[in-house]
């Protein structure tokens, strides 16, 4: 965990590990009002530091060392190459998230941390575990996604952006989707949304061509949810697939060259 040491001048000298919620949000000064003066991963030599800082700046001084006064985590979070699991119900899981605001863990995709931009998210995403109604989880890979690597603060430019997938689940879900539809109802749907991208390719429509594979997108985002997947996933797994893939152009379509044998590779090669 990073810790930081923050000065806002001619008021303060403080240490925190969660600068928006400490400086911005409780005390109210925004992030051109004050400055970090230093950074540590060593809660000891930034408790020292605090103290000696007051005392060059002559601001009042701390009585416990900020070490003295960072509350102890409770929460044991189980962590496995897919998923970070968390030791409550989902009922549970918003209260055990603010108790635990600024706690890191590491995993496979990165250094994950619980703060005020990570909760919402988890909340949303959380699902309960099949082996333990008292006990629940997100996909690791889906949370690395959404936050970009090392995202373990809310610095000035660090908020991400929300994910135009989370926004397209959030409106399905708002409108019973998940809870009333099912994969052949959304895969009938695709159907349906392909036949009117090839209407508007054979119109050279450009409106309904961009209209249309954006319905094809939103129908994919929940045909994956429905099938207990993330579209995320899904373009990491075909991607991961294809970026090595090696092959040719004939007749307008990339050919993959892997799996045919020589007489097929020089029967459409010939047919170029």
């Amino acid at each position: 965990m990073t810790y930081y040491l923050y000065h806002i001048p001619g008021k303060k000298i403080g240490v925190t590990c969660d600068l928006n919620n400490r400086v911005t949000v409780q005390q109210g000064y925004t992030p051109d009002e004050y400055e970090i003066l230093e950074k540590s991963d060593d809660i000891s030599y930034i408790s020292s530091r605090e103290i000696e800082l007051q005392k060059q700046y002559g601001y009042k001084i701390d009585h416990k060392l900020y070490k003295n006064l960072k509350p102890k985590t409770d929460m044991r979070i189980n962590i496995t190459e897919q998923t970070t699991t968390f030791p409550c119900p989902k009922g549970g899981l918003k209260d055990q998230l603010n108790k635990n605001n600024g706690l890191t863990w590491e995993t496979e995709h990165g250094k994950f941390q619980i703060n005020d931009y990570t909760v919402p998210w988890i909340l949303e995403n959380a699902k309960t575990s099949m082996y333990n109604e008292d006990r629940c989880y997100i996909y690791n890979k889906a949370f690395a996604y959404n936050f970009p690597k090392g995202f373990i603060s809310k610095e000035k430019d660090a908020k991400p952006s929300k994910s135009i997938f989370d926004n397209i689940r959030k409106w399905a879900r708002d409108r019973g989707i998940y809870d009333s539809g099912d994969q052949k109802t959304q895969y009938i749907k695709l159907q349906e949304e392909a036949g009117e991208l090839a209407k508007a390719i054979l119109d050279k429509d450009q409106v309904e061509i961009q209209d249309a594979i954006g319905d094809m997108v939103v129908v994919l985002t929940n045909l994956a949810e429905l099938s207990k997947l993330r579209i995320e996933d899904c373009i990491d797994s075909a991607y991961d697939e294809i970026s090595s893939r090696k092959g040719k152009m004939i007749n307008g379509t990339f050919v993959k060259m892997d799996g045919l044998s020589t007489a097929e590779k020089t029967l459409l090669l010939d047919g170029e």
